[in-house]
């Protein structure tokens, strides 16, 4: 999402394509649980929002008025002296999702090493799902209080 959507939706918009990733792996685990050495994989969505709100503390950061005094450009004054030029891009948050992703500790493997308990997919397929409409339910208030606000109604 770009900066006015940040600005409009905050965290919503972001953790809404996290959850959606989440989902998605959960989807692949119960599509290959028959397959042999497939290892269930998972997403640390606390960790990823974590790194976004990392990220947007940063651009804010950045963002802000420069430490210069005005007819000194090469002059700066204070902790964040330096320290502009050296952070790094931000990741998209398909790459912070793939930061985020892991390889689920086996419970119970199958003799052809497949560690997918379909029982356990299906419940956490639930509980994401359950979040990811939660999340979109605040993403939807956000967009409808905007709409009043523009309408005047």
């Amino acid at each position: 999402m770009n900066d006015l959507s940040n600005a409009i939706f905050g965290l919503h918009g972001q953790a809404l394509a996290l959850r959606q990733q989440k989902m998605e792996l959960i989807a692949s685990n119960i599509a290959n649980q028959d397959t042999p050495g497939y290892k269930a994989q998972d997403l640390d969505f606390v960790q990823a929002l974590s790194e976004v709100q990392r990220q947007q503390a940063i651009a804010k950061q950045a963002a802000a008025p420069s430490d210069r005094p005005m007819g000194f450009p090469g002059l700066e004054l204070g902790p964040t002296a330096g320290q502009r030029a050296a952070d790094p891009a931000p990741l998209s948050i398909e790459e912070i999702g793939r930061q985020a992703h892991f390889i689920r500790d086996e419970l119970q493997p199958s003799l052809d090493g497949n560690t997918v308990d379909s029982q356990l997919e299906y419940a956490a397929f639930s509980k994401a799902a359950l979040e990811y409409r939660v999340t979109l339910n605040l993403f939807e208030g956000r967009a409808r209080g905007l709409m009043l606000a523009i309408t005047g109604q």
